[in-house]
């Protein structure tokens, strides 16, 4: 597997991000480990989300409420379908955290088997990711 599937990755991630939550992150890129696809993702709150973020019960809530959105939207038998197409590797599980203060998210999606990559793709704009 290439760079391009690792490009393809973060398309689909963004893809689906932008569907789901209502924006994909500004810069996104894919590095695959092992059976671990990893996911770094720049640009996802909203402007609302970084006015909220000045007090700690608005912190909360979007980390909450953004965490427990990611692993609902990867429970759609829709969304791991294409993911495992594209990587011809069944979705175990996956793990999600942001930094709100660096606007930073990163989400690990864990295969049942080894996904081959190459190096990792450079951090890209999203205008750029679709072309």
């Amino acid at each position: 597997m290439s760079n391009q599937v690792e490009h393809q990755f973060s398309r689909l991630v963004r893809e689906i991000r932008k569907q789901y939550v209502g924006n994909g992150p500004e810069k996104i890129r894919t590095r695959f480990v092992g059976s671990w696809a990893i996911i770094e993702m720049k640009g996802n709150l909203t402007e609302v989300e970084k006015w909220m973020i000045d007090s700690d019960e608005g912190r909360k809530m979007i980390q909450e409420t953004r965490t427990k959105l990611v692993k609902d939207i990867y429970k759609r038998a829709e969304v791991v379908e294409k993911l495992e197409n594209l990587v011809g590797a069944k979705l175990i599980t996956l793990f999600s955290d942001i930094n709100m203060d660096a606007d930073l998210a990163i989400t690990v999606y864990v295969f049942d088997r080894k996904i081959e990559g190459g190096k990792p793709s450079p951090l890209q704009p999203a205008k750029r990711m679709c072309m």
